[in-house]
């Protein structure tokens, strides 16, 4: 699926299934929240946090895709095609970054 498929797929959902998209502050508060959610997943799975006794280990893609799909629901409600966003957006990384990582005696 291309992000602009994704994009697609969630606007499709958002309308038949959701009913309507949330306003864009609630769904600003969601997407803190699923970012919070993955944090504390990796800080348990790969950091020095532990599991409670009564709490399974939770799957790391399916909150990666919580994160995805709410900021997707951002972007379609802002008009930002998230393609055209990413594009641009590793063509000034690579401007900018072209030789600082490869310099970086802390990367070595």
């Amino acid at each position: 699926m291309t992000i602009k498929e994704a994009q697609e797929i969630v606007d499709q959902w958002i309308n038949t299934t959701g009913v309507r998209y949330f306003n864009e502050l609630t769904n600003m508060a969601m997407l803190t929240e699923e970012v919070g959610e993955v944090a504390r997943l990796i800080a348990r799975k790969y950091g020095e946090q532990s599991f409670k006794n009564d709490e399974e280990e939770i799957d790391l893609g399916n909150e990666f895709a919580d994160v995805l799909f709410v900021l997707i629901c951002l972007a379609n409600q802002t008009g930002v095609d998230l393609t055209e966003a990413l594009e641009r957006n590793l063509q000034k990384k690579t401007k900018r970054d072209q030789r600082r990582h490869q310099n970086n005696p802390k990367l070595k």
